[in-house]
């Protein structure tokens, strides 16, 4: 299969699967190996890149995903006219901040370091896919392990958790003198 070929049905794939597409996938069901289709991805990527499209390709946590160009958010965010989605709130960001520096976490994990519960705040980013469970830890009661999601990824903008600014590289805030 030419490489050409093979770019077009990626792109199909993706275009069709709408949510990221990992590279074994798409290997496994093109019967090639998962380096060609990683070069073939990067390739295409770029190409659009290059042609500065519409649509861009993304990467997700090792997987693929084709989505509209960043720079037309305006003028799609105008033709879908959405509903007002409420943001998250203060709480509901502590906790995702810690979940995300620490996970996996339980919810005793979380409250002992934000010092108060978190039941409400954990099924909200439940509820927005930004945290789901990752199992459970071997004790008493059996409590339930938090993690991050690929939606968290791609809501802020990440390729994996590496990718998080380190703790050290944020600045501690002084109250004192207030």
């Amino acid at each position: 299969m030419e490489e050409k070929e093979v770019k077009s049905i990626i792109e199909a794939m993706l275009f069709v699967w709408g949510d990221p597409l990992n590279i074994k996938s798409i290997a496994d069901i093109l019967n090639l190996p998962s380096a060609f289709i990683r070069k073939s991805l990067m390739d295409l990527k770029k190409e659009y890149e290059i042609e500065d499209r519409g649509i861009q390709i993304i990467e997700v946590n090792n997987s693929f995903q084709l989505c509209t160009n960043n720079k037309h958010f305006e003028y799609i965010q105008n033709l879908c006219k959405p509903v007002q989605n409420k943001g998250l709130t203060q709480a509901a960001l502590e906790v995702l901040v810690i979940i995300a520096y620490n996970q996996p976490i339980t919810r005793p994990g979380i409250e002992s370091i934000r010092g108060v519960k978190s039941d409400k705040a954990i099924n909200t980013l439940i509820e927005k896919e930004l945290i789901i469970e990752k199992g459970r830890l071997e004790r008493t009661g059996r409590p339930i392990l938090y993690g991050t999601t690929d939606t968290f990824l791609k809501s802020f903008g990440l390729n994996s958790l590496e990718e998080l600014p380190k703790i050290e590289d944020f600045e501690t805030l002084d109250f004192t003198d207030e």
